[in-house]
């Protein structure tokens, strides 16, 4: 039975398969600007990623929070840093986006009950 990560991943790969694959050249660029802009430069991949999850919470996205806080664990990040990332989320974005919060943390426990 799937689970909440492989439900996310599966729509997401599904999808994204679907929008690439009408040849939109600005689609296809924005997608590999988003791919580089999170690879190893002047900033580690961990730091991009947190920095990601926090605008993600603050914009209030949760498709994207989904997806850096999966990154961020898979980079091995501690649930302690993820954490205190998303308190500064939250105290940046202010009180409407506990909601977003709420799910950022059960997602992270699906995550590292999966291994």
């Amino acid at each position: 039975m799937p689970n909440q990560v492989d439900e996310f991943n599966a729509y997401r790969e599904r999808m994204n398969g679907k929008i690439l694959g009408d040849n939109n050249k600005i689609i296809k660029r924005i997608f590999n600007l988003d791919t580089n802009a999170f690879q190893a430069g002047a900033l580690d991949v961990k730091t991009k990623e947190l920095l990601g999850l926090v605008a993600s919470t603050v914009l209030r996205c949760d498709d994207c929070i989904k997806y850096h806080l999966e990154s961020c664990h898979k980079v091995g990040l501690s649930k302690e840093a993820v954490m205190e990332t998303l308190s500064i989320a939250t105290l940046i974005g202010g009180t409407v986006v506990i909601p977003h919060l709420r799910r950022a943390y059960e997602y992270w426990d699906v995550l590292e009950a999966q291994g």
